[in-house]
């Protein structure tokens, strides 16, 4: 089975405004080290970046899922949202349309995962570099951490990326997470009704 077949061990997903550089970031954290899946089905993007565990080095697969222009339609497909550890929430420094959108991205994110983490990465840092001074009302409200990062310069970017996986981590091993999780857990560990019949 290809590498890109096999199940992922952790689902990150990306959302922010088409204009916020979701693309941008993922490529320039992942460089060449990734291969890259689009479904036509659900216009998604999933990248998948293979890493080692940070604590017990075990080798680890994770898929970033990329809305690769659905966003448009201000509203993502709930196959978009199933099954994901972590989500990293964009929006670019220069577009204020992009910052006044979060909220409506983080509503309909809650409505499927109400408990995943959630980082927010302020894109285009280094255009823009006397907003890294500055609290942003959302992220405050909601009690989420921003970065500032950098599609184009590179900066904060692996830090964001290693954050935001490490976050996923410990969700996915938290007793805490959300009901569905433990749902598709039993269901991937139970045989189909026709390989629990196959012949030997």
């Amino acid at each position: 089975m290809p590498v890109e077949d096999q199940p992922a061990d952790l689902k990150i997903i990306l959302l922010g405004d088409s204009a916020a550089g979701k693309t941008k970031l993922v490529e320039r954290f992942l460089v060449q080290s990734y291969s890259q899946q689009t479904s036509s089905t659900y216009a998604i993007t999933v990248f998948r970046h293979s890493t080692k565990h940070p604590t017990t080095g075990q080798s680890l697969a994770i898929d970033f899922y990329d809305t690769a222009g659905q966003e448009r339609f201000a509203s993502m497909h709930a196959s978009y949202y199933y099954g994901a550890h972590a989500c990293l929430l964009c929006f670019d420094l220069t577009r204020k349309v992009t910052y006044k959108n979060l909220d409506n991205w983080y509503r309909e994110l809650r409505q499927y995962r109400p408990k995943i983490p959630v980082l927010i990465l302020a894109n285009k840092v280094d255009v823009q570099p006397e907003m890294a001074k500055r609290d942003f009302k959302f992220a405050v409200e909601n009690q989420l951490p921003v970065m500032f990062v950098s599609a184009s310069d590179g900066t904060n970017v692996v830090a964001a990326f290693e954050t935001i996986i490490s976050r996923a981590l410990d969700y996915k091993a938290s007793p805490d997470r959300d009901f569905m999780d433990d749902v598709l857990d039993m269901l991937r560990d139970t045989p189909s009704p026709a390989t629990a019949l196959a012949p030997l």
